[in-house]
């Protein structure tokens, strides 16, 4: 049987699906992985997957100009012929869907968070809302990784009732995510991993750091993600230099190895807009670190406030500051305790094998149908 997987880039499927599709393959399935081509391709290729390029910018959405990926998808649809299509982010979950509804192909989708379409109102969203609606009445199953963005789907009927599903994200590899000894460093060191643009809270981050500086606060305040001027809603790499030049971050580049920097920090923080379920609080709790995060669907349903860390308020500099100043001053006993609460619930409720086991029924499922 086979199976394609469709994604905005191929090292999104590498860093965060490969648990599930070594699955796959060791039952016997045939994988085809379909997204634009990048350094990671050629690891999908070599562990057993059949790889097809396509044109798909992870940089905004335009429904108009984007309307092209679903002639695209469509036509890799059609020569590849795979049984079942499991679809990821927003414009493999749109046009994908549309693309397979033309040539009867069952198809699963994983909303893996809003982006901006239900953050702003204008005529962009309009569209892309009237897509989903139009979309979603043809997958015979939609994933959500929180209950928030599964209500609002449903109360807006934007897809059946019977046809969702919740997930824990796309779940934490526990084996991989271990959590380190106990070490407070000499200066306290707050973490941002993100790709650096602004719905991910960044500007509030850097001007939360500026009033703990000038406060006279003394911790380490590092950045760990990529650079994306070219997004619409990209931080200008000038604006990142300044940052780095004035010293009021140390910007860590990219890397393969998250958890070194994971277990380097003493707190991580992502001031999000809204997320799914975010990847990086999940590695984070798992690795038994303390967390700052936004009181924003995703984020706080990872993060119990004064549990296993801090939630503080959307767009809110000040008590973004306040809530680190918190952090910083806790003694070791509560900042151990926030890391073990964090790895407990990790365990209890967000374990990748829960994800791969209902996917692997769902496909089952589809095969009896078909």
């Amino acid at each position: 049987m086979r199976i394609a997987i469709v994604l905005n880039t191929s090292w999104n499927i590498y860093n965060f699906r490969m648990n599930f599709v070594r699955a796959l393959l060791e039952q016997g399935y045939e994988v085809h992985t379909i997204a634009p081509e990048d350094e990671y391709t050629h690891l999908l290729e070599q562990s057993g997957c059949v790889h097809h390029k396509v044109k798909m910018d992870s940089r905004g959405a335009n429904p108009i100009k984007d309307s092209a990926l679903i002639v695209e998808l469509y036509s890799i649809y059609k020569r590849v012929k795979p049984d079942i299509i499991l679809h990821y982010t927003i414009k493999p979950n749109v046009y994908g869907t549309l693309a397979a509804s033309m040539l009867g192909i069952p198809v699963v989708n994983n909303v893996c968070g809003l982006g901006t379409v239900f953050l702003k109102k204008n005529l962009v969203s309009a569209i892309a809302i009237f897509l989903y609606k139009i979309s979603f009445r043809f997958a015979k199953k939609v994933y959500f990784q929180n209950p928030d963005d599964l209500n609002l789907f449903v109360n807006q009927k934007l897809v059946p009732a019977d046809a969702v599903d919740l997930l824990p994200g796309s779940g934490i590899d526990l084996k991989k995510f271990q959590p380190a000894a106990f070490k407070r460093n000499d200066k306290f060191t707050f973490l941002l991993i993100s790709r650096l643009i602004t719905d991910k809270g960044v500007m509030e981050y850097i001007e939360a750091v500026r009033k703990l500086q000038s406060s006279g606060v003394n911790a380490h305040f590092q950045v760990l993600g990529a650079m994306d001027p070219e997004h619409k809603r990209g931080i200008k790499t000038e604006v990142i230099q300044n940052w780095i030049d004035t010293k009021t971050i140390e910007y860590l580049g990219t890397t393969d190895n998250v958890q070194k920097f994971i277990h380097q920090a003493d707190c991580i923080v992502l001031p999000s807009y809204r997320e799914g379920t975010p990847r990086t609080l999940l590695e984070a709790a798992s690795s038994s670190k303390p967390i700052i995060a936004t009181d924003v669907p995703g984020c706080n349903h990872v993060v119990k406030n004064n549990f296993n860390g801090l939630l503080c308020k959307l767009k809110d500099a000040d008590d973004l500051a306040e809530k680190m100043k918190m952090m910083a001053g806790f003694e070791n006993t509560t900042l151990k305790l926030f890391g073990e609460n964090g790895r407990a619930k990790m365990e209890a409720e967000y374990n990748e094998s829960v994800v791969i086991d209902k996917y692997l029924q769902t496909i089952c499922e589809l095969r009896k149908v078909s």
